[in-house]
């Protein structure tokens, strides 16, 4: 019987320890920047491919990539509305000139419905609708 208790104290102290390493492992995405290298077998001569950055709330704000010189080819910028969809996706050259933007509407259940996308001048060039098909396991 003392075993069994000795066993059952040691697992209630060891649990919380798991938990906390599983939180641990996570990545907190608040007021973080990514950056991607790209660099020789060897791990010299890096080179900056892209970086993501997200806001103090976690959520994707910027997306950058890089050519093999380090010059930016293009830069995503993202807003979001008041309820933290995301309302507004934008997109800059590599002289940081709009190219096109993207909006959203959402279904009742928080997924995209249908993007609309513009260019700079704000003429519709474009619209994808999204369809959601449940298909039963195997």
């Amino acid at each position: 019987m003392k075993k069994f208790i000795a066993l059952a104290i040691s697992l209630l102290c060891v649990l919380p320890l798991g938990a906390q390493d599983q939180d641990a492992k996570r990545i907190n995405k608040k007021n973080l920047v990514i950056k991607e290298w790209n660099t020789s077998p060897k791990g010299t001569n890096g080179t900056l491919d892209h970086e993501t950055t997200f806001n103090a709330d976690g959520r994707k704000i910027e997306e950058k990539e890089f050519d093999s010189d380090g010059k930016m080819k293009w830069r995503k910028r993202y807003e979001y509305d008041s309820a933290g969809k995301l309302a507004k996706e934008l997109v800059y050259d590599g002289k940081n000139r709009l190219q096109t933007y993207k909006t959203f509407e959402f279904n009742e259940f928080g997924r995209k419905k249908v993007q609309y996308t513009y260019n700079a001048k704000g003429k519709l060039l474009s619209l994808k609708k999204f369809e959601y098909i449940a298909q039963p396991a195997d």
